[in-house]
C-alpha cells in the first residue's frame, strides 16, 4: 500500500517542512540517507511545552510524540521531493533520537517516544521499524517537552 494512502486512511495531512528556528537547515541528504533535524513538539501550531513528571503525565507525552512524528513525516517528505521521489521511496526508517523535557525521577522516557515509533511502525509497516533512543533531558528549545530528530534511507 501506498505511504499516501495510509496517511489518508489515518486522516493524517503533512504540514510543509518545519522551519528552522536557529542557525541549521532541517534536513540533510547524503548519499542515500536523510538525517532530519530535531522537530519539537506543537499543539494548534505552537510549541507544545511542559515537562513530564511535573506538569505532564506519560499519556500527554505520547501524543506529543506523536505529533512529532507527523511533522517529522512532513519534513521527510520534503526532503525526498528535493531529490525527485517521495515517501514511496522510503527503504528504512533507520533511527529515532528521543528528547524528553522531564524531572529527573520521572522513567517513562521510552513510554513517551513510543508515540512516535508506533506511528512510525503502522504508517511504514516494515520500513519503519527502526533503530532508538529515548533521553530525558532538563529543559528543550522553547520549553518543549519533546524533541525528536530522525534518520531514514531511501530505495
Amino acid at each position: 500500500m501506498s505511504i499516501y494512502k495510509k496517511l489518508n486512511e489515518l486522516a493524517i495531512s503533512l504540514p510543509p517542512a518545519s522551519t528552522p528556528a536557529a542557525a541549521y537547515v532541517p534536513f540533510v541528504i547524503s548519499e542515500s540517507h536523510i538525517y532530519l533535524s530535531g522537530h519539537i513538539a506543537k499543539q494548534n501550531g505552537k510549541v507544545w511545552s511542559g515537562q513530564l513528571g511535573l506538569n505532564m503525565q506519560t499519556q500527554e507525552g505520547f501524543g506529543a510524540a506523536r505529533a512529532v512524528a507527523v511533522d517529522l513525516m512532513g519534513t521527510l517528505h520534503a526532503a525526498c521531493q528535493s531529490v525527485g521521489k517521495d515517501l514511496d521511496h522510503i527503504a528504512q526508517i533507520v533511527k529515532v533520537m528521543s528528547l524528553v523535557n522531564s524531572t529527573p525521577s520521572f522513567t517513562e522516557h521510552h513510554l513517551v517516544t513510543n508515540g512516535c515509533s508506533e506511528l512510525l511502525g503502522e504508517v511504514f509497516g516494515p520500513a519503519g521499524a527502526h533503530a532508538r533512543s529515548a533521553f530525558g533531558v532538563a529543559q528543550l528549545p522553547m520549553g518543549a517537552c519533546v524533541e525528536i530528530e530522525l534518520i531514514a534511507r531511501l530505495k
